[in-house]
Order: structure tokens, then sequence, then C-alpha cells
């Protein structure tokens, strides 16, 4: 079992308490972590293969599930899950298999603790219960992710198009009630039709259609500094886009990583992107590969990519 340590970066001294929360969860820090004493961990996920994964699912993906690959097998199936119903934090179906909510009402400081904590508890639970938050009453010695996760690999995300999966099948072939099939369906019109890229060697890249305008989303694992210095070099050299109509919007934080942003041709579907993308990738790749000093150009680009940032919403 790996080190149980924490990587602690807490907010910085004298942080406005007006501005962003560094955890990135969109709140003002004087709302979020800056009510209390809590330490952030400003990556929560860092040291694993599935890191851009866990963000996506943490932060922007509706409605999908993945297996956990765990380091050790677990007596029962063990399923990671966007958002699970009453937004729980985790709960044991009647067979005894898990499931372990991402997107969650409250959470501490190290959601990678919060998570692993939230495995704990399932692992103990009675069939048919559910954890509604991580709170104090889930106690014990610090594991995080890390400790439980095999760190080389990757989810096997499925993103679906509904709910549908927080009903498994009865064995009596009964229908759910009418508050169950209520609850689904508001949860089913809040989703945003969203599918995964298909594009060769590329992750945790995403479609969206927001209603208005059409998204791709990519969650980079690279230091902020090295990717900004890429960005900047293609938008140096006018290949920044992921295509004559697809424009960089920008790029928005989240659990430490950097999110590119671009819009999208609202007639053209996730499939239909995958060969620019591919192409942008390979852009991309080499400019992280350069090591010389950033001209005066590609400075000015870097500052103001830097400074174009947006919010999910």
């Amino acid at each position: 079992m790996a080190k149980k340590t924490r990587a602690k970066t807490a907010a910085p001294a004298g942080e406005n308490p007006r501005r962003p929360c560094p955890c990135g969860s969109g709140k003002r820090y004087k709302a979020c972590h800056g009510a209390g004493d809590d330490v952030i961990v400003i990556r929560p996920f860092d040291g694993l293969a599935a890191e851009c994964d866990l963000v996506a699912m943490r932060e922007f993906l509706p409605s999908a599930t993945a297996p956990l690959p765990l380091r050790e097998p677990a007596d029962a199936p063990v399923t990671l899950a966007t958002v699970l119903p009453g937004a729980a934090a985790a709960l044991v179906r009647p067979d005894g298999s898990i499931l372990i909510g991402m997107q969650v009402q409250a959470h501490s400081g190290d959601l990678s603790a919060d998570l692993a904590k939230a495995l704990r508890w399932a692992r103990a639970a009675e069939p048919g219960t559910a954890l509604p938050v991580v709170g104090p009453g889930v106690t014990g010695e610090l594991v995080r992710l890390q400790d439980v996760l095999d760190p080389e690999a990757t989810l096997d995300v499925t993103v679906h198009a509904d709910f549908g999966w927080w009903i498994p099948p009865s064995e009596d072939g009964s229908e759910p009630g009418p508050d169950v099939t209520a609850s689904l369906e508001r949860a089913n019109k809040a989703i945003m039709p969203t599918e995964a890229v298909p594009a060769p060697g590329v992750r945790a890249a995403y479609w969206v259609d927001t209603g208005s305008k059409a998204h791709l989303r990519w969650v980079r694992p690279e230091p902020e500094e090295a990717l900004l210095a890429a960005l900047a070099r293609l938008q140096a050299r006018g290949e920044l886009a992921l295509a004559e109509d697809a424009r960089y919007a920008g790029s928005f934080r989240a659990h430490g990583l950097l999110v590119p942003v671009w819009d999208l041709d609202r007639e053209l579907h996730a499939k239909e992107w995958s060969e620019p993308l591919s192409a942008f990738a390979e852009r991309l790749d080499a400019a992280l590969a350069e090591d010389t000093p950033l001209t005066d150009a590609e400075r000015r680009a870097r500052d103001a990519l830097a400074g174009k940032q947006i919010t999910l919403r």
C-alpha cells in the first residue's frame, strides 16, 4: 500500500475572500474553504493515471459511470459515478454492489480523501443503504484514492444519455414508485448532451451541447505553465483553432489542472471532431516538446491566454 501522505497546499496567505476559491468549486473563497481552517489540496488526484478522467467526472460530465480500478479486488463491484440519487456520497445496492458519487453536496479540502472515506463506509455498510455526505462520522486512518486505486489505470468512462442506471432492474419486474420516477425525470431534464470525442490517443476530451452553443472541453495533465506556453506557441502561429469554425474560447482551472475549451459548430457532433482533435493533439505535443525560450510574440500570446479564463455555468 502506498505511503499515506497528504500533499497539502493551503490557500495563499491573505487570500482575497471575494476571489474564486482555489479548490475549483466556482464559489467565492469566503463561501467555500475560506469559511474555516480546512486545508485545501489543490491537485487531489495527482499521481494517478486516471487524474484527467476524475476531474472530468467531478466537474462537468452530467451522467457517467466507470468501474473503479482498485489495487486489490473488492468483494462486490465498485462503480464511480458522477451523480447519485440525492447527490449522495455513496450507496450500496440490495445486491451489495457499491456506487461512489463524485458530485456531492459537501466536501472537505481533500476530495481524494473524501472519496476513499466514502468507499470505506460503503464496504462496511448494509445493502440498501446510502451515505448522504462524508462527514466527521466517517472516521479512521487517513486513506486517499492514491492508496486504493491502481496508479497506472485510467478510467473506462461510460457517458449516459440519462440517469436510467440509477434504478437497477427489479427481480420481480415491478416498476419504480412515483416519487422515484419524478426524481429521475427532474434529473434527466438537467442533462446537457455530452459525448467523448473518439480521437485516437486522446483522453478526457468531451463535446457538450449547452443549448446555445457547443463546446469541446479537454482536461489536460500538464502543469499550467507548460501548457500555457505550448498553447501560446500555437496561438502565435495561428494554429490554436481546431478548425476554421472552431475557435479557442479560453480555459478554466479544475483541481490543479487546466481545461482548454473551444467553441464548436452546433451542427456537428462528437465523432465529427475526431480528425480535427487528433491533428491538434499532434501540434500540441510538438509545442509541448519545444524547450526554446518564448519569443516576444509568444509571450504576449501567453499573457493573453492566461487572462482568458471562463466559468462553467
